[in-house]
């Protein structure tokens, strides 16, 4: 898999984002896009999965060799990001079954194997309105990093985890990223991104009126 960014640009009113950005991902490689809160990294990770469009500027994704249509793009990317909200409402096992709907998960796996990587112990059976927020960004982290698609994309990963939850996290991205390609924003957080092959600095992209 492949996503061809050719000098995209993003406008707010009168205000550019960013200008003129051209980048390449690729399977097999990781990513850190840095920048402090308000540089543009949230936008540009929602132009990358099809949710924005950009000012200026294509986006393409290709795949074993072929183009693949932008309304089609959703079905092989996975995004989490603060502003995106789990259904409160479900417990842990209804939430992985709603997200079945919609994503199969990696290597065959079944919901009894997603909550033991998940590993919230007895946990598991409450309303998720209940989860602290530590807890809360776990299953968003699972259920982005363990659905079975080439594209991930992962807005500041380590919000809300303590020491052990961010030692989880790492642990996951480790044995479930290798091959894909992934996206990871942060306000330059070593634990968040310090693994990944290659750095965006969004800043450098910064336009004027």
């Amino acid at each position: 898999m492949e996503i061809f960014l050719d000098n995209i640009s993003r406008k707010y009113n009168h205000e550019w984002v960013f200008r003129n950005l051209s980048f390449t991902f690729s399977s097999g490689n990781s990513c850190a896009v840095l920048g402090p809160n308000g540089s543009g990294k949230s936008t540009l990770l929602q132009i990358i999965s099809g949710h924005l469009h950009p000012t200026g500027g294509t986006v393409q994704y290709r795949l074993n060799g072929s183009m693949l249509p932008d309304e089609q793009i959703f079905r092989y990317i996975a995004i989490t990001a603060p502003y995106i909200e789990l259904i409160e409402e479900f417990t842990l096992p209804e939430m992985i079954s709603f997200h079945l709907k919609f994503r199969n998960l990696r290597h065959g796996m079944d919901v009894k194997e997603f909550m033991d990587i998940l590993d919230i112990g007895s946990n598991r059976d409450k309303c998720l309105k209940y989860f602290s927020s530590g807890m809360k960004q776990r299953v968003k982290l699972a259920l982005a990093i363990l659905s079975d698609v080439p594209v991930l994309l992962l807005d500041e990963p380590a919000t809300n985890l303590d020491a052990s939850g961010v030692a989880w996290y790492r642990g996951l991205v480790a044995e479930h990223c290798a091959d894909r390609i992934a996206v990871i924003c942060s306000n330059s957080q070593p634990a968040e991104c310090d693994f990944c092959h290659t750095s965006l600095l969004v800043e450098n992209y910064k336009g004027t009126r």
